[in-house]
């Protein structure tokens, strides 16, 4: 049987939910320019973004692109302040109801499930497919970029 929701967008328009957003999306970047200026005037800032929402004329702002090489090159597109917040308030109520469907194994941007889980799994693995490491395994480490091009 489906699950059906209601009130969603009512809850991630909410002003208490955009509070916590901005809460968490300002975490280890209180000293960063941009989180500065947005919070120079937070209520009204906040107010402005609420409203938006509300009357569902917010619009995302241009991602600002750049290029970091931090060992390898990787170009990074990176969202204004204002919509970090939107997307945190969006997850704060989304990710409940997805996170009881995803696998127990899956790690990604998860609560709970970062890096450490991810190793303590794979040694659990290894361990399995090894007999407890008394034959050898091997591990795979891939980037794909592209699986289909055409």
């Amino acid at each position: 049987m489906v699950k059906t929701y209601t009130n969603l967008y009512e809850q991630i328009c909410s002003l208490a939910n955009l509070i916590a957003a901005w809460k968490k999306a300002r975490r280890g970047k209180t000293k960063k320019p941009y989180v500065k200026k947005f919070e120079e005037d937070i209520a009204y800032n906040l107010k402005i973004v609420h409203d938006q929402l509300k009357n569902k004329s917010y619009t995302p702002k241009s991602l600002v692109t750049f290029v970091l090489r931090d060992p390898k090159t990787r170009t990074i597109s990176k969202s204004a302040f204002r919509d970090r917040i939107v997307h945190h308030a969006l997850v704060r109520i989304i990710q409940p109801l997805f996170d009881e469907t995803f696998m127990f194994d899956s790690c990604a941007n998860r609560i709970g499930k970062g890096s450490l889980f991810a190793l303590q799994r794979f040694n659990t693995f290894t361990r399995k497919v090894t007999y407890n490491l008394k034959k050898e395994a091997f591990c795979l480490k891939a980037d794909i970029k592209q699986i289909l091009s055409r």
